[in-house]
């Protein structure tokens, strides 16, 4: 297998991102909004989870 040189890496590189396609503002801005919708429901979720079980487990000392 043959070394890549330095310059014919850096080309590669160049090559590869000149086919990135890079999301528009809107698309940045809706996609940052939907992700800050998605941690505060699935937080809200998560923690009356973890409240259930921690009453389940208090209920279950009680009973020792």
């Amino acid at each position: 297998m043959a070394k890549t040189t330095p310059g014919e890496f850096i080309r590669q590189v160049r090559s590869e991102g000149s086919k990135v396609v890079w999301p528009t503002r809107e698309e940045t801005v809706r996609t940052a909004i939907f992700v800050g919708i998605m941690v505060v429901l699935l937080s809200l979720f998560f923690l009356g989870i973890d409240s259930a079980f921690g009453a389940v487990v208090r209920w279950l000392l009680t009973l020792a």
